[in-house]
């Protein structure tokens, strides 16, 4: 059986509950527990899954930074294999399911962490079963097959079949009490992780799909996840988180994805923002795709008719106004929608920006990009959001 045959998704309403049963059919004494603090006790999920801890060894690994760090997955790894666990369970954000991830695996080798997360040692084997339950609408990473680390500043991705989790445990109640800028950040990260699937080259049926569904949900729903929450909200924006999850665990993300993470490591910007900062600018530029400039094998024709799903998405008849549609999703979650919002202003900071984008998730971009095209893009873009500030 294949890891993803094990994998088991409860996505309703209360699934929290669900726990007990696996650890119970597991039949796990010794668990292991990567747990946001602050979210288990803001959720209520302490209430849930205490009376399940009674009467078990459970090792807790908490206090990490934001953003998995080498050092923090090192730690877990030294715990780890002090606790010996059966079972492993990550809830909190996509920091949390992440290190789950990490160091269950990476736990089960000889080989050092940061050997294989910046890929100059393969991962050979799984560890014990893994149960992710995500907190925020957004990340989608108890869907996904691969997990992020940073090293000495540096953002490397982790792939691998046996980092999808067991158990994907999407209980849209655990985001009731999320303050509206957490909801807008991870929110948008949906969001664009659909977009960009559609777009990708690595887009199949299946995982366009998933993203559809994932943008129309966050469409009709984020804004009033940040500005008016409901219940009903709340869960059709884990469905899209969960489901554009599912997509880019087939299509992998594209330029935005990367370009985001210098963003978010040098001017402090979360994830979700940092993404959505360069979305409309990368769909304008896409849809110039000409056969000189493809970089997806099925040829333009078959691009601009993904870019064209995109805009009936938008409910709009022009990139220019998909554009305006998203720059507007943007802002009106709360959040900065142009570069120069967030201090990027110069030409000197542009060019440091494109000079650390990752070449891989640029090869999954539909439209050949380099470090120049971007750098011309991204410049008009700046100097087109100052002028409108």
């Amino acid at each position: 059986m294949s890891q993803a045959d094990r994998h088991v998704v409860h996505l309703q309403d209360g699934a929290l509950a669900e726990v007990g049963a696996i650890i119970d059919r597991v039949a796990a004494s010794r668990l292991y527990f990567v747990v946001d603090a602050s979210a288990y006790s803001a959720s209520g999920a302490a209430t849930v899954l205490e009376p399940n801890f009674r009467d078990r060894a459970v090792t807790r690994f908490t206090d990490f930074d934001l953003n998995p760090k080498l050092h923090d997955v090192e730690r877990g790894i030294e715990q780890f294999r002090q606790a010996d666990p059966e079972l492993m369970i990550a809830l909190g954000g996509g920091t949390a399911i992440d290190l789950g991830k990490l160091i269950g695996t990476l736990a089960c080798h000889h080989e050092s962490a940061r050997d294989i997360i910046m890929g100059n040692s393969a991962i050979r084997q799984s560890g014990p079963p893994l149960i992710a339950v995500p907190t925020t609408a957004g990340t989608g990473s108890e869907a996904t097959h691969f997990a992020v680390a940073y090293v000495e500043g540096v953002k490397y991705s982790v792939a691998h079949s046996v980092l999808l989790p067991d158990y994907a445990i999407v209980d849209s109640t655990l985001t009731h009490s999320l303050p509206a800028s957490i909801t807008a950040s991870t929110g948008l990260d949906a969001f664009c992780q659909a977009i960009e699937s559609i777009w990708a080259v690595g887009a199949t049926n299946e995982s366009i799909e998933y993203a559809t569904r994932s943008a129309r949900l966050a469409m009709n729903s984020l804004v009033n996840a940040t500005q008016n929450p409901t219940a009903d909200v709340r869960r059709d924006m884990c469905r899209a988180s969960h489901l554009a999850g599912r997509a880019i665990n087939i299509s992998k993300t594209t330029a935005p994805h990367a370009l985001s993470y210098s963003i978010t490591s040098e001017y402090g910007v979360p994830h979700g923002i940092a993404v959505a900062l360069t979305l409309s600018p990368m769909l304008a530029y896409n849809a110039q795709v000409s056969k000189l400039n493809c970089a997806d094998p099925r040829g333009p024709e078959h691009v601009r008719a993904r870019i064209d799903l995109i805009l009936e998405l938008l409910g709009v008849n022009s990139v220019a106004a998909a554009c305006n549609r998203m720059e507007n999703l943007v802002s009106a979650s709360g959040c900065p929608n142009s570069l120069a919002l967030v201090g990027i202003k110069t030409d000197a900071s542009i060019r440091r920006l494109v000079n650390q984008v990752d070449a891989h998730r640029l090869s999954n971009n539909p439209r050949h990009a380099t470090s120049e095209s971007l750098f011309a893009l991204l410049t008009k873009t700046c100097a087109q959001g100052q002028r409108g500030m």
